[in-house]
């Protein structure tokens, strides 16, 4: 043990360790590249035949790699491939599959199963597996862990297992993976050890918890604590509009406290893979153990109903204008989750798109960032933004604020304005047309 754990610390110092990334989306590519630019051998793994090619030719499909960064590293340090055989030639493997909710709400952990069970076909005596695909707590020692071990190929002995939460913020341009702390656990003291020194190649700082349960369980509550925040916020929003306060007002003058507040932001509803799905991960959980988590469900209830409010506010802004939801021409600006960036998972639009269609709605959307989206089998174009399309529509819906729109310019020219992310509150508006979340 002691001899394969002095071997891989020496591999790590001198760089001549070689890693493989399973999983080249938003969170294993920035690491791959972390990785291969600080001169280590990197795999990339992926079942995606498109990704490959676009990463070997040097096309970025993650904003937060840039092109010239992958061009800088394919040739030399990072090979990309379909086949899981490159696990033979290395001392790391890091897991960063998905993990997606089932229809029914439950975790859906089979690609880190699949993942894994690829992993002990070649899993070779010092080895260290790091988990980094987020999951309920216990995932690590009770599902990997035994898929990996047998017999007299112990964990901690004969090869090496952690979890570290990724914590990669897209779009966001002043933390990285770089300078945002890194969480790791261990299922013993040696695997936490020496996934905290690989880390640290990379990483500005490097935090090691007590075990694998603590690392998972800080990137539920992370995220938890946004998802609850902004349901609480959600819930202020429906209630002002309902007492006729300005919700936004009232958060910028609470956010002038310098203690005890935080401010959150109200919004159509959650997007992406984190907020709306890790929190469900914990009550799952929490529910297996006959404990019932009323915040979390309570969060989940009222960001889920976000879209349908969303809805019913654009019907009752039409019809105080006479006009029928039915055949009225609305554009939706932003389909991506959050500003910046081209990610729709679970975005809030793609739920209101469907809804507005179902209602008969004539739909347009613009978003620069996402060329196009398919909605119940029907593709939609993104539609150039000009003052021809916006003199044409009834309505225009800001559900991603983007910071690269003129949104001056859209108040001037456009008809109608529905703002639910408060982008518009600093805009004068003399003909009463924009109407806030």
């Amino acid at each position: 043990m002691v001899k394969e754990r002095q071997f891989f610390e020496e591999r790590i110092e001198n760089k001549k360790a070689r890693l493989a990334v399973i999983g080249l989306g938003y969170v294993g590519l920035p690491l791959a590249v972390a990785f291969a630019r600080r001169g280590f051998q990197v795999y990339g793994i992926d079942r995606d035949k498109d990704k490959i090619e676009s990463i070997r030719q040097g096309k970025s499909y993650v904003l937060d790699v840039k092109d010239r960064e992958l061009k800088s590293v394919i040739k030399k340090k990072f090979k990309v491939t379909t086949e899981y055989e490159a696990l033979r030639q290395v001392e790391a493997i890091h897991i960063c599959v998905p993990t997606p909710l089932r229809k029914t709400k439950d975790p859906d952990i089979s690609y880190i199963i699949q993942a894994a069970r690829k992993v002990k076909q070649y899993l070779k005596k010092g080895q260290l597996v790091i988990l980094e695909s987020t999951t309920y707590p216990g995932t690590t020692e009770e599902v990997i862990l035994p898929l990996l071990a047998s017999g007299d190929f112990k964990a901690g002995k004969d090869f090496f297992l952690a979890f570290s939460p990724e914590r990669i913020d897209p779009g966001n341009k002043f933390f990285n993976l770089k300078n945002t702390p890194k969480v790791v656990g261990g299922v013993t003291d040696n695997c936490r050890r020496l996934a905290v020194i690989l880390f640290k190649q990379i990483v500005e700082k490097v935090i090691p918890v007590s075990s694998t349960r603590v690392a998972e369980m800080v990137k539920l509550l992370e995220n938890t604590f946004r998802s609850v925040n902004i349901g609480l916020v959600n819930e202020m929003a429906l209630m002002s509009h309902q007492m006729k306060i300005d919700t936004w007002e009232v958060i910028e003058a609470a956010a002038s406290k310098p203690f005890g507040y935080i401010p959150f932001y109200p919004g159509p509803g959650l997007g992406g893979h984190c907020i709306p799905i890790d929190p469900l991960y914990l009550s799952w959980k929490a529910r297996l153990h006959n404990f019932e988590a009323r915040f979390i469900d309570l969060a989940t209830q009222i960001n889920s109903h976000m879209p349908f409010y969303v809805v019913e506010k654009i019907s009752e802004i039409l019809n105080q204008k006479d006009l029928s939801l039915k055949g009225a021409k609305i554009l939706i600006i932003g389909v991506s989750y959050k500003r910046d960036v081209n990610d729709t998972r679970e975005s809030p639009a793609l739920e209101i798109i469907k809804k507005l269609a179902k209602r008969k709605a004539r739909v347009f959307y613009h978003d620069s960032y996402v060329s196009r989206i398919s909605i119940n089998g029907k593709v939609f174009k993104s539609s150039v933004l000009n003052r021809a399309l916006l003199h044409k529509v009834d309505l225009v819906t800001i559900v991603t604020d983007h910071s690269n729109l003129n949104y001056s310019w859209i108040v001037k020219e456009a008809k109608l304005i529905f703002d639910t992310r408060g982008v518009t509150r600093k805009i004068i508006d003399k003909k009463g047309k924009v109407v806030r979340l």
